[in-house]
């Protein structure tokens, strides 16, 4: 995401000819969206998308059995 957000602001200053960007290479601005696309490609074939889906939900489950627990007087820490 952050390559994207880079390429996407590198891209803006070219266009509207903002600072040191305005000289620079096309290539060079659209290197960020280039990136981009190798991180998606190395995340879903390595298994780092799933991973961290998989720890999102599991995340998700254990809030909501802990405030489920909650709510019937059941929590973790008695007095």
């Amino acid at each position: 995401m952050y390559f994207l957000s880079a390429g996407v602001v590198l891209l803006l200053f070219k266009y509207l000819e903002v600072g040191p960007v305005a000289g620079w290479s096309w290539w060079v601005v659209l290197a960020p969206f280039g990136l981009a696309v190798l991180w998606w490609a190395w995340a879903d074939s390595s298994g780092y998308t799933r991973r961290k889906q998989m720890e999102k939900m599991d995340q998700r489950k254990a809030d909501r059995i802990e405030k489920q627990r909650k709510a019937l007087g059941l929590d973790r820490h008695r007095r």
